[in-house]
């Protein structure tokens, strides 16, 4: 129940406060307020769900155009061999926020057992609706810090 509270919730949010502005309104640049606070609620949606092990719903964030190439299974495959940070998160930061080619772009510190890894999301805007294209670790520290 609560899940369905949270990404009705989700969806409420995003097509209320995202309705408004389109690509075509959009500038590149630093994120608004407001689209840092969509960008970072879709990607904390998104990684919740992985750490839950909900993969449909970890898969529903994801955009159409990723979805068309990706299954859910092999979603699945690929998280759980390569991004095994964000199921076993300890917490996540946001660092930056930009819209350039029609694109956001955030970018994301996930803190684990392997200690550090930053991740660069990219997410795509289909009219009112956020979708993650790609989530690429940029660096991983595998140290973990004091």
């Amino acid at each position: 129940m609560k899940r369905l509270i949270a990404v009705s919730v989700m969806a409420l949010l995003l097509s209320s406060c995202s309705h408004k502005a389109t690509v075509k309104e959009l500038s590149d640049g630093s994120c608004t307020n407001q689209q840092e606070k969509l960008v970072q609620g879709h990607i904390s949606g998104q990684i919740d769900a992985i750490a839950k092990k909900q993969w449909a719903s970890a898969y529903s964030f994801a955009s159409p155009t990723f979805r068309s190439g990706v299954t859910l299974d092999q979603f699945i495959f690929v998280i759980a061999t390569q991004y095994v940070m964000l199921i076993e998160n300890q917490g996540y930061e946001f660092n930056s926020c930009t819209f350039t080619d029609n694109k956001f772009t955030e970018e994301v510190g996930v803190k684990s057992n392997s200690g550090l890894t930053n991740l660069t999301y990219t997410l795509s805007l289909d009219g009112s609706t956020l979708g993650v294209e790609s989530a690429v670790i940029v660096n991983a520290d595998t140290q973990l810090a004091a």
